[in-house]
């Protein structure tokens, strides 16, 4: 795991840590409100990873076949390694809470196993259908199952909100790397042909 996805994690774990010291000081509110969750973790986690396994699909298939070796200095990661760090990444954070990769998943290669896009579209494709279904797999009461060796207080709903967090992390690495090449990401050009068609439409 890298250093940002250590940092997320401790971040999570110290906001768990600190719950408890955070409701004793909420007084009597706290303990009379007995209103139901508004918010369903599941749904929306899946929802979100959907959206953005979506823009890492359309982004890998904007970059040009030349451009996947490209990164922006020699001890960072090129956009083909960004990509199947994305893929890779999932795999791992999900076994966080039991979960068991694909038998042929090599941690330790699996970063630089290939810098062909429709390989690389492929294995993105795979990990969110892993991703899919573990996530569907899981109850309700699953997310709130504890992981002591996470923390005191981490569950599996913590390993999920890593998880979401970490890609949007990497896909705003990925826009970074895009827009320093001259590639505008696709659904910004969509974004942008709407305004211009209501534009004309308006006039």
């Amino acid at each position: 795991m890298n250093k940002m996805f250590l940092a997320v994690l401790f971040v999570v774990l110290g906001m768990n840590l600190c719950a408890p010291a955070s409701a004793q000081n909420s007084g009597a509110a706290a303990s009379v409100d007995h209103t139901a969750p508004s918010y369903d973790m599941k749904a929306q986690s899946l929802e979100d990873l959907g959206r953005l396994q979506q823009k890492f699909v359309d982004l890998a298939n904007a970059v040009p076949a030349d451009k996947m070796t490209w990164r922006p200095s020699a001890d960072a990661r090129s956009f083909a390694e960004v990509f199947l760090h994305v893929a890779g990444e999932r795999y791992g954070i999900l076994s966080l809470m039991g979960a068991t990769p694909p038998a042929s998943f090599d941690r330790k290669t699996f970063e630089k196993s290939t810098t062909d896009r429709a390989q690389i579209v492929d294995e993105l494709n795979k990990s969110w259908e892993y991703s899919k279904k573990t996530i569907n797999g899981m109850s309700n009461a699953d997310f709130a199952k504890l992981l002591p060796k996470l923390g005191p207080q981490a569950n599996a709903g913590d390993v999920i909100y890593i998880l979401v967090t970490d890609a949007h992390e990497h896909l705003g690495q990925l826009v970074a790397y895009a827009r320093e090449n001259g590639i505008v990401p696709p659904w910004t050009v969509e974004a942008q042909k709407k305004a211009a068609e209501k534009k004309t439409e308006e006039k």
